[in-house]
């Protein structure tokens, strides 16, 4: 019998790439990003990832990025 389990990813945002527009924290549906409280070199506010929300990598929040700042990874064991 195979258990399907939920798929594990990660989000990296090229902080100094992100102007701060907060679409990816908008569609995120697992409330995996936020808005930093630092600033980055320009003087924008960038979104960054929440290590302790759990990462599905629906991919939503690259697709939504206008300046491609943000990568994901999924991190599923791929082993059987």
């Amino acid at each position: 019998m195979t258990v399907k389990t939920a798929r594990k990813g990660r989000v990296v945002v090229k902080k100094e790439l992100c102007k701060g527009c907060m679409l990816c924290v908008e569609y995120c549906k697992r409330n995996v990003l936020r808005v930093s409280e630092s600033f980055n070199k320009m003087g924008y506010h960038p979104a960054e990832a929440d290590e302790s929300a759990e990462c599905t990598a629906c991919m939503v929040c690259a697709l939504v990025c206008p300046e491609v700042a943000i990568e994901v990874y999924d991190d599923e064991d791929r082993s059987e």
